[in-house]
């Protein structure tokens, strides 16, 4: 990070908005490249062995850029935060187009997800790790386990899609739609805010501990390895709670896609 004041870094936002010349854009992404440090390593803890770290600084980098270039200083936002944003979607999309995870992660994402939603239905509330290890056939060991896998090996995430549509669609769901969009299209802000409502109410029902870890991690900032020591847990516990609670907000969702689809 670099060490330009606030004042030093508001001078530069104004000078670059009436010239937008390349010297002082350069000074602005400087500045501002240590979030592209911090994103790419909340985004994937553990790598893939074809991809290097470099890898997805590289592709936040191009997300930086394209924030600096769209950014407008006058809105009442955080530059901060409109651009995690996009450094994050930039990270995943490289990620998704590398398309490295094995399929036998993405069939056992897809299984979970639909244990955890069919227990909570059938249950009326969310399932337990021995009603779900149950249900699977498995030994609660064995679920703690394909948790910790699941968890490190693909982009278990809340800025994956969360409910309906495709991508580009304006019908999915990803948490980077709770924060404020100043470029989003009207037309779709009521749409956008009843998402976010069900998200809210979804993160509500998660288990209290599973409820801790999201706000510990997605709105507090912390990393695994802080909340853990938080929780007084080991990290790979950490890693089940949030695998868990996401699997539990895609259920949730999953089920709220038919209020969106046109009439």
């Amino acid at each position: 990070m670099s060490t330009l004041t606030p004042q030093e870094v508001s001078a530069l936002w104004r000078r670059f908005k009436v010239s937008r010349d390349k010297k002082t854009r350069d000074a602005i992404i400087n500045h501002y490249a240590y979030l592209v440090k911090i994103t790419s390593g909340r985004v994937v803890t553990s790598l893939p062995p074809n991809l290097e770290r470099e890898d997805l600084v590289s592709a936040g980098i191009v997300g930086l850029i394209k924030a600096v270039d769209q950014f407008d200083p006058s809105r009442q936002v955080k530059f901060e935060t409109y651009a995690i944003a996009l450094v994050r979607g930039a990270i995943l999309e490289m990620l998704r187009e590398e398309d490295w995870v094995p399929r036998s992660i993405r069939d056992n994402v897809k299984s979970l997800e639909r244990v955890f939603h069919r227990l909570e239905v059938k249950l009326g509330r969310p399932a337990t790790e021995d009603e779900v290890a149950e249900d699977l056939g498995i030994s609660a060991d064995e679920l703690q386990q394909t948790l910790v896998n699941t968890g490190r090996a693909c982009i278990l995430s809340l800025d994956d899609v969360l409910m309906g549509g495709s991508e580009g669609s304006g019908e999915s769901l990803h948490l980077v739609d709770v924060l404020h969009d100043d470029t989003a299209n009207t037309n779709l802000q009521v749409e956008k805010a009843e998402r976010r409502r069900l998200l809210i109410i979804g993160i509500d029902r998660l288990p209290d501990r599973e409820r801790l870890v999201i706000s510990l991690y997605y709105h507090e900032g912390l990393t695994f390895k802080e909340i853990d020591t938080v929780l007084t847990v080991s990290e790979s516990r950490v890693y089940q709670l949030h695998t868990q609670a996401v699997l539990r907000l895609r259920g949730y969702l999953q089920r709220d896609t038919a209020l969106f689809q046109p009439t």
